[in-house]
């Protein structure tokens, strides 16, 4: 096997050993077999190709289009031109495909069954990181560039898989990475011949030793290194979580006492959950309390609010305590009761955070996990997370009165300047409005309840699952404005407002209560994910309310009296929450004001497919279309590079034995007969070489110094077809551009773009592939005659 042949099967198998890093996100795994193939026979498409020769650009090029074409063959056959040449409608089937897979990738977690559409973007991605990879380490002969994409590859399977296997995936990717840098080295080394070993390069079985001394050395340097890379980090204290680390992954310090929380914003699993068309249950539980609309399945809290986005911020986490410190700010004098709550997390979902209602005062869970005092939060430690956990929550049901919140004290400094802060980059309009909508109250409570009441009730806001959640510093300006979304733009509007008002709040993220069943349990779906604002009571403390129209329920305590009134009372939670399809609008409109506020309206499914689209992906087909017009424009060009190529290649380096210098000298006399051939100036072969030298000059009309050069390359010539011993001729390579230099400037500008765009001496391919194929028939007859020659076995 060839160096550069030994070098493209390290390149490919590099790739697969890094793609194999993506095992963990889908089921099954039969997907990597058939990248495998495909890559296989993208490398072969290179193989071929650099053995032509082409030029390099056009060997990508022609690995591009047979990825392509693979890629049609396996997923738009049917919409293709005889099931392999991609058109209009292939990229369509292209773009129906990644769409789906896209959606796919938010409706399941990991790991997600094999559609088409994910089956697609794993295997496409792999061709084409594949192709990057066998480009740089191969074609272009330079491997260590070529560790980009592969850790692109590995770093985005790591990112989202993550898991205590995530060190074999590291190991394969490594490995792969360092095999093949291991053979572009060995083949660098086998050209230069026994440099380090200090022999001559001669032919013969030893003659690769020295490539050996240095090949092993440097295995053992690469072996040794990937060792530390793995063992080292065991014995050093862990660190925060990085850009590739998984939410939670990695968190804390190991059996510590101490660490950090990274600030990976759970908004993003909210937003998967909100983007199902099909519900699946995320948890069931029983609990001793009938007020099952209060149970709030809380994840975690957005405390930090840069104008931009709400997220948690970087906390202390500390060992889970066997009974947690009493809620901050809860006074003795408000009602409460403590409630048991038994869980079962799902074996599919995989969340880093622990689900618990709020505020929770004891936890008996198995695992590696970790406590956040301030948000009084569970975090998987190491990979940990919630899939397939079972445990037990004991927590506080607080119920405080109107009076009790409303004559509430104010906050201690420390913690008010905390939350209650606000960037200078929050628009205006947010803290005017929160101002208007409050105005003539008495108190924070008050306030508070008037901001609830606006967006749930009397501002006329419209409960859109079709909003996109939005970015940047307008973004609650522009919710005010429109007044449409969905709980992420209501809590995250009614969090800021409180803050422009003085009062202590955060975003909290979980479920509502599910739905219950006809067992006594409760059933958490994935449409039950929500959001909500938290604000803080002294006395009381950290407080729910609900500004979300028809989610949820409204809590009691920001309720008016309604004793003697014909209004329905606050209804449990609705049985299809977790069964419904995802509601499209907004609230009915037979339901009047009172009605809303009391959650006595038809329930609607709270959760949107956030930033849907269904008009298609036309980017791809415009992305198709552009293809096929370079193809168009490409084919024409072919006969151009061919001559780039051959050109390079005459004129290119050699060696300093006769037999190369009598290679490169007739190249470089062919180069010069074919250039003139290419501006009209056929070749005679049967003249000798001072005769066609003078042939050119007279007919192509070159001036003194061009003619010079021509007769200077016909001497050559002639020295290595007659002389004994044939000694190199300096400059031939510049005496044969200074001639085509030559050409150009004498030449019309028809004929020059006839010789660049269609060189006359392009029919060389044919006469080439002609006779290669008269080769092989002759080969192939000879052996069929031979084959059919059967001896007789007996005598005369």
């Amino acid at each position: 096997m060839s160096g550069r042949a030994r070098l493209a099967l390290c390149a490919a198998a590099a790739t697969l050993m890094a793609a194999s890093a993506l095992l963990p996100l889908v089921d099954p795994v039969t997907w990597l077999f058939q990248a495998a193939f495909l890559l296989a026979v993208q490398s072969g498409a290179g193989a071929l190709t650099r053995r032509v020769p082409l030029a390099r650009p056009l060997t990508v090029a022609v690995q591009a289009l047979v990825t392509l074409m693979l890629l049609t063959l396996v997923f738009a056959r049917e919409q293709a031109f005889l099931g392999i040449i991609p058109g209009p409608e292939a990229f369509n089937q292209f773009g129906v495909l990644l769409q789906a897979g896209t959606d796919d990738v938010g409706r399941f977690a990991i790991p997600a069954p094999l559609s088409d559409g994910i089956r697609l973007m794993l295997v496409g991605g792999v061709l084409v990181i594949g192709l990057a990879v066998d480009a740089l380490a191969v074609t272009f002969r330079s491997a260590a560039p070529a560790g980009l994409p592969l850790l692109a590859l590995y770093s985005v399977a790591a990112g989202l898989s993550g898991g205590s296997a995530a060190w074999l995936w590291f190991l394969l990717a490594a490995v792969g990475y360092l095999m093949l840098l291991l053979a572009e080295g060995r083949d660098r080394l086998s050209q230069w011949g026994r440099v380090f070993g200090g022999a001559s390069h001669a032919p013969g079985p030893e003659s690769s030793d020295g490539a050996v001394a240095p090949v092993r050395t440097g295995r053992r340097i690469g072996a040794v290194a990937l060792g530390v890379a793995l063992v080292v980090p065991l014995a050093l204290p862990s660190l925060d979580g990085g850009l590739l680390d998984g939410a939670g992954a990695g968190v804390g310090s190991g059996s510590g006492g101490g660490g950090t929380i990274s600030a990976v914003n759970p908004l993003v699993s909210l937003r998967d959950s909100l983007n199902v068309d099909e519900d699946r249950e995320v948890m069931s539980y029983r609990t001793n309390t009938d007020a099952t609309q209060d149970m709030y399945l809380r994840i975690v809290s957005l405390d930090d609010f840069d104008g931009t986005a709400w997220k948690p911020s970087q906390r202390h986490i500390i060992d889970v305590p066997d009974t947690f410190p009493a809620p901050i700010g809860l006074a003795g004098d408000v009602k409460r009761s403590s409630i048991q709550t038994r869980v079962s997390a799902a074996d599919w979902y995989a969340q880093d955070w622990l689900p618990m209602p709020y505020p929770a005062s004891q936890v008996d869970i198995q695992g590696s996990w970790r406590y956040e005092p301030v948000g009084r939060t569970l975090v998987g430690d190491h990979g940990q997370n919630t899939r397939g956990v079972q445990y037990e929550v004991t927590s506080l049901l607080v119920q405080p009165t109107a009076e009790q919140l409303a004559s509430a004290p104010e906050p201690d400094p420390a913690l008010k300047r905390e939350f209650t802060e606000v960037p200078d980059s929050l628009p205006s309009v947010v803290a005017d409005t929160a101002r208007e909508v409050t105005a003539g109250s008495a108190n924070h409570y008050e306030q508070a309840v008037k901001l609830q009441d606006y967006f749930a009730v009397s501002g006329g806001f419209t409960y859109d699952t079709e909003v996109q959640v939005g970015s940047g510093s307008a973004a609650i300006a522009r919710f005010l404005k429109d007044k449409e979304g969905f709980c992420v733009h209501f809590s995250f509007a009614m969090a800021a407002m409180a803050r422009t008002l003085g009062i202590p709040a955060r975003v909290a993220v979980g479920f509502t209560p599910g739905s219950a069943q006809p067992d006594g349990s409760m059933t958490v779906g994935l449409r039950d994910a929500h959001a909500w604002p938290e604000l803080y009571f002294e006395g009381v403390g950290w407080t729910r309310f609900e500004p979300t129209p028809n989610r949820g329920s409204v809590p009691e305590y920001t309720q008016p009296e309604t004793s003697g009134t014909d209004v329905p009372a606050a209804p449990q939670p609705t049985t299809s929450a977790s069964t419904a399809p995802a509601a499209s609008a907004s609230a009915s409109d037979s339901c009047t004001t009172q009605e809303r506020k009391l959650q006595a309206c038809a329930s609607e499914s709270a959760l949107a497919a956030v930033g849907s689209d269904d008009d298609g992906m036309p980017w791809l087909q415009i992305l198709g279309l552009a293809l096929a017009g370079l193809l168009v424009l490409g084919v024409p060009l072919l006969p151009m590079l061919w001559r780039m190529r051959i050109r390079a290649l005459r004129l290119g380096g050699h060696g300093r034995t006769e037999a190369d210098v009598a290679v490169y000298t007739l190249s470089a006399w062919l180069e010069v007969t074919d250039t003139a051939w290419d501006y009209g100036i056929e070749p005679d072969d049967s003249q000798t070489p001072r005769k066609a030298a003078a042939r050119i000059v007279r007919l192509g009309l070159l001036e003194p110094t061009a003619a010079d050069a021509v007769h200077r390359l016909a001497a050559a010539v002639e020295q290595v077809l007659y002389a004994p011993h044939p000694v190199p001729t300096a400059g031939l390579a510049e005496d044969a551009r200074q001639i085509a230099d030559a050409f150009r400037t004498s030449a019309s500008r028809p004929a020059r773009l006839r010789a660049l765009l269609a060189p006359r001496s392009a029919i060389r391919v044919a006469w080439a592939a002609s006779a290669r194929w008269v080769a092989l028939s002759a080969r192939l007859a000879a052996r069929r005659e031979t084959l059919l020659r059967r001896p007789s076995g007996q005598n005369g």
